[in-house]
């Protein structure tokens, strides 16, 4: 399993990393790979006595691992290119404790890695865990949405612009009176469909999305730049300020790529309007999607089905209308006298610097109330270590309002790694597998060091202790993902 630098795995050998990740009786993946991934690069195991620090910014997006679920269940290839690990472990619910203020918990435990993990022996599991304190609904401040929608011609495939417009409808009336809406719509050109509106004009605002309908091009950029133009001038002092991107990504008049989009908006941002985006359809411009989110201080998600949309909306949004932290980062600094080397699983493109975790003019990750965040690790501990301290994690945050920084943090030692994997917390075992099954859909080479059964045998002995028909879905998609790969689609 060691790789000490940046792996690069070539295209053309994609099917290869697959079968190598398997088995030698599991034979071709779901259809064609896509091309377009020469090279990806993956965290690599560092050396702790080189590197000891680990820093990275915060990212609760979950859109990759919601993106592969609907590519599985359609029996289609799973883009390597659009998986990151770390959406796959936080798309599940964790039972972290929550912080008695407005900052954050940190939950820091691990085990043994699984005796059919290659290496098990020399390797540990570190699960870094994160929670904000809830905010019930009485207690947020207001919230004024400024919704955008693709409506080109891609939008008309069912499950795009007709589940967009059933969440609408179902979360108009889920708002309070005093909330307000405004909706921007855009194909080849962007036109305002109503400006902020109090929700308490449930009538208008139902009529305004019951008159959406798919047309023609998708300028994404004439959109949210018009989109950010109405939520500053409904800015409402005091209420959260959001603007929701909702589309499949599939940008193709105008700008097309981040950069310039996001040069255009990033003042928006400053001023406390931050980015929601909600990828649909089948095809998904994933790239674009996450970027925007990222650097537009907000997170991406993606769905697929109607009960999973209306979720989002009911469930998932008001958690996101109050910021409980920006700019989150954190630092892990591992003790080279008892750990040997670290890897990172996942938050490729997340990695920080370790003079950036205390620049608060660096970029971080924003974090609502509620919200669980998790990172894993597998370490390698010097031969013979039974005793000593292995890490500390920092987390850093500004505060919402002052921009004020905050640091907590926590510890774990040798003995609390030291457990069976078998004994470990349920949720942390659902991490693994999550994890792992990421990084054998993405072609890792660190996917070569676990069985598809495996981690479906995980899973599923997890979703019985817990009782969580999720975890429960996951098993059955690493099985699936399993038989597909094997030349034998047809499942039961």
């Amino acid at each position: 399993m060691r790789h000490m630098t940046r792996a690069v795995v070539p295209a053309a050998a994609a099917i290869l990393v697959l079968l190598a990740a398997c088995s030698a009786q599991e034979s071709a993946p779901y259809a064609e790979p896509p091309t377009a991934a020469d090279s990806a690069g993956f965290q690599p195991e560092y050396d702790a006595q080189e590197q000891p620090l680990s820093t990275f910014a915060i990212d609760i997006d979950t859109a990759s691992y919601s993106y592969a679920r609907r590519q599985i269940l359609d029996g289609r290839f799973v883009d390597p290119h659009t998986v990151r690990p770390e959406e796959f472990i936080n798309a599940f619910r964790r039972d972290y404790r929550q912080p008695p203020d407005d900052g954050f918990s940190i939950t820091v435990d691990g085990a043994r890695v699984p005796e059919g993990h290659a290496g098990a022996g020399m390797y540990h599991l570190m699960r870094v865990g994160l929670q904000t304190r809830d905010m019930d609904d009485i207690a947020r401040p207001d919230a004024a949405l400024t919704f955008v929608i693709d409506v080109s011609g891609s939008m008309a495939e069912p499950g795009r612009l007709d589940l967009v417009q059933d969440a609408l409808h179902y979360l108009i009336d889920q708002l309070r009176p005093t909330d307000s809406v405004a909706i921007v719509a855009y194909s080849d050109k962007a036109r305002v469909v109503r400006e902020m509106t109090p929700a308490s004009n449930r009538s208008a605002l139902h009529a305004a999305v019951e008159d959406l309908a798919p047309k023609s091009s998708t300028n994404l950029e004439a959109g949210l730049v018009l989109g950010y133009r109405v939520a500053r001038d409904g800015f409402v002092e005091g209420a959260t300020n959001r603007v929701i991107l909702l589309s499949d990504g599939l940008a193709n008049v105008g700008n097309t790529d981040a950069a310039p989009i996001l040069e255009q908006i990033r003042e928006e941002a400053r001023k406390q309007i931050t980015l929601l985006g909600v990828g649909v359809g089948s095809e998904y411009g994933d790239a674009l999607m996450e970027r925007l989110a990222d650097e537009g201080d907000g997170f991406v998600t993606y769905v697929s089905e109607v009960e999973q949309a209306r979720r989002l909306f009911v469930d998932r949004l008001p958690a996101t209308l109050t910021v409980r932290a920006l700019d989150a980062k954190v630092q892990v600094s591992f003790d080279p006298s008892t750990v040997d080397s670290y890897r990172l699983v996942g938050y490729d493109n997340r990695v920080l610097s370790e003079e950036d975790f205390r620049d608060d003019r660096v970029d971080g990750g924003e974090v609502g109330p509620g919200h669980s965040v998790t990172a894993l690790y597998v370490v390698r501990l010097h031969e013979g270590t039974t005793a000593g301290p292995v890490a500390e994690v920092r987390v850093r945050w500004l505060d919402p309002t002052t921009r004020e920084p905050s640091e907590t943090g926590s510890a774990i030692t040798v003995s609390e790694l030291d457990v069976p994997f078998d004994t470990a917390s349920p949720r942390l075992r659902v991490a693994y597998a999550a994890g792992f099954f990421a990084e054998v859909l993405r072609d890792s080479p660190y996917g070569r060091d676990v069985r598809l059964a495996d981690l479906a045998a995980i899973a599923q002995a997890a979703s019985d202790e817990l009782e969580d028909g999720a975890v429960a879905e996951l098993a059955d998609l690493i099985r699936r993902a399993q038989r597909f790969i094997a030349g034998d689609p047809e499942l039961d």
